[in-house]
């Protein structure tokens, strides 16, 4: 049986569709999790861990302004990750997260406050989560549904 990340590379593959990513609270862990499938290479344009509130801005295009007033964690700033990493990096898909992975709160959000986002020529997806768990699990949990998102949005797109 083919795990999600085996499922989304073979996807990306039969459409000859390119992927970045864009990763803070799952610090690369996405990214690890993609190049476990062999043959990611023909797909996977690279990942830009953006751990630092600045770094959003700088390397990913997301708007200061939102930054000041929300917080990294948010939707729109999720979607202007995915968005800011395919163009930054030329990929046809984008995926990203960002939230709070524990133990305590950050920027004014609980633990387990995490915000993924996938998009693709025509279409983008958001969803917000609340997990709750250790800093691990929420991590986990964060990559499984950056995963099942970009899925959707590869679905859409057929």
């Amino acid at each position: 049986m083919r795990t999600p990340v085996d499922r989304v590379v073979a996807a990306l593959l039969a459409r000859r569709a390119s992927l970045a990513v864009a990763e803070s609270l799952t610090g690369g862990q996405l990214s690890a999790t993609l190049v476990t499938v062999p043959g990611v290479s023909a797909v996977l344009r690279g990942a830009v861990v953006a751990y630092a509130t600045d770094l959003k801005v700088d390397l990913l295009g997301v708007d200061r302004e939102l930054l000041t007033a929300s917080g990294p964690v948010h939707p729109d700033v999720a979607r202007q990750m995915a968005r800011g990493v395919a163009r930054r990096l030329g990929a046809d898909h984008g995926v990203a997260t960002t939230g709070v992975a524990g133990p305590g709160a950050a920027d004014g959000q609980p633990a387990g406050t995490v915000f993924v986002a996938a998009c693709g020529p025509g279409t983008e997806r958001v969803r917000g989560l609340r997990l709750s768990g250790t800093r691990a699990g929420v991590r986990d949990a964060a990559t499984a549904a950056a995963l099942a998102l970009l899925a959707g949005v590869l679905d859409d797109g057929r």
